[in-house]
Order: C-alpha cells, then sequence, then structure tokens
C-alpha cells in the first residue's frame, strides 16, 4: 500500500536507535507510552513543529515525496494538528464560535478582500449537526462552551481545512464520556469514508485499543514495539511502556 507520509531515520533523544514510520490511506495509527517517553516528541515532529535529532519527514503526493520541514509547509499538504492545550494552543478565548472555527479557512470565505459570512455559517452548521456541538450561537465566545464544546469546534476546524492527515495530541483530554465517544466515531468515519489518515496520542490506553489499527509504544525516546490490531490489548500495551515482555521480564 501507498504510503501518505513517511518518516526515515527518525531520533528523538541521544543514544536511541534510528527508527522509520509509514502511513497508509485511511489508517488510524494510535501512539501511547509513559508521559515524557517521546511519543509527543514524535507526533510533533510529524508536522514539523518538533525537530528531530536525525532523520526527516516526508509527505507523498502523485506529484513525489515532499520533506516537511516546517508546520507552513505541513499544512500546505494537508497536514493538521490538534494541540494537547486547547486553551493555551488550540482556541482564541477572544474571538467568537464562528471566528474560531473559521480561522484557518478565511480566504475560502473570503472574496475581494471581504470576509462573507454566510460561507462561513453554513459550513459550521455542517459540523455542529455532524459532531452535536450544543452552543448558544456561532457569535457568542468560544469560552461560553464547555471544555467537550470546545474540542469539537476545534475539530470541526480542522475538518473544514479538508486534511489529507489529522495528528491528534490526546483529543479527549478532559472532555466527557459521550463527547469521547463522538469525537471517535467522527474518526472512524472520515478514515474509512474519506480516506483520512489519522495519528492519535492518548493518555487513555482504552480509546487506542477500541478505536486504532495499530498502535506504537515508545519508551525512552523511541517506539519499543508496535501492535496490529491481533495483538493489540490493553494488557500488551502496557506491556510496552513497562518494558516487559509476554512472560513479565523485562525487555
Amino acid at each position: 500500500m501507498v504510503p501518505v507520509m513517511v518518516a526515515k531515520g527518525i531520533t528523538l533523544v541521544g543514544g536511541s536507535e534510528s527508527f522509520n514510520f509509514e502511513l497508509a490511506s485511511g489508517e488510524i495509527v494510535g501512539l501511547v507510552g509513559l508521559d515524557g517517553h517521546g511519543q509527543e516528541t514524535f507526533l510533533r515532529t510529524l508536522c514539523g513543529l518538533s525537530k528531530p535529532l536525525t532523520g526527516r519527514v516526508m509527505v507523498c503526493s502523485d506529484t513525489g515525496r515532499h520533506e516537511i520541514p516546517n508546520f507552513k509547509t505541513a499544512f500546505a499538504h494537508g497536514i493538521v494538528y490538534l494541540p494537547r492545550d486547547r486553551k493555551s494552543e488550540g482556541i482564541f478565548p477572544s474571538l467568537s464560535i464562528l471566528d474560531n472555527f473559521r480561522v484557518l479557512t478565511l480566504q475560502r470565505s473570503s472574496r475581494l478582500g471581504f470576509v462573507r459570512r454566510r460561507p462561513a455559517l453554513d459550513a459550521f452548521e455542517r459540523h455542529r449537526e455532524r459532531l452535536s456541538i450544543v452552543l448558544p450561537g456561532p457569535a457568542a465566545l468560544i469560552t461560553s462552551l464547555s471544555g467537550g464544546n470546545q474540542q469539537k469546534v476545534l475539530l470541526a476546524r480542522l475538518l473544514e481545512s479538508q486534511p489529507r492527515v489529522m495528528l491528534l495530541n490526546d483529543p479527549t483530554r478532559g472532555v466527557d464520556y459521550p463527547t469521547r465517544l463522538a469525537l471517535y466515531a467522527a474518526l472512524e468515519e472520515l478514515s474509512t469514508q474519506s480516506a483520512v489518515s489519522i495519528v492519535v496520542l492518548s493518555t487513555e490506553n482504552e480509546e487506542i485499543v477500541s478505536h486504532c489499527h495499530r498502535a506504537i509504544v515508545f519508551r525512552e525516546g523511541a517506539p519499543i514495539v508496535e501492535l496490529d490490531r491481533d495483538t493489540l490489548t490493553t494488557d500488551t500495551v502496557l506491556a510496552g511502556m513497562f518494558g516487559m515482555t509476554g512472560q513479565g521480564e523485562a525487555s
């Protein structure tokens, strides 16, 4: 299968072995590990927000492979990133819900230098229904929403950009269970119906086991084990995180 993204010779911390990574079209890959063991750095590396010690990341298209040196280039090639801390990195607290939604796609609703409100409203309404966003109105401040609905607005913003690859940093952090189900249902629909590729980091191992096609467990700055659908369980994830073999011995 032709990959949509390739990482070659990646080293995240000194003294660790380099590794490679490929992401297929429509694939959902989970990244897990104890906090600070490299999975977040790798996720940010995939979109040019962090620089690896060695190696490079490339996005694949009909015209060949294109290196991703920074986030601007990543976005131009259809790669989007959802940050872990929505309050400091995701939302614009002084802006309305609608403005937070359309900040990445203002050019689509602009004509002759003027921003047209109606196209953005129509697009937001489609996503509001799809994600079951509860809000007082699109003109209200984004901070008037619950944490879960803020997260849905951020996800809607990414979806409206029509991405090829979505990189999600702990997307269900601080949201309630129904919102988690709605978010993952939307991701699975994107994967199967639109062939969007997704890499998701989660601190909830059960989410990775339930919704990912495969998972990569990080330990001490590098992948320690890769698990496919046949081997992906909560027990195998925990075993990898703590450096244990199937027999319970340290690897």
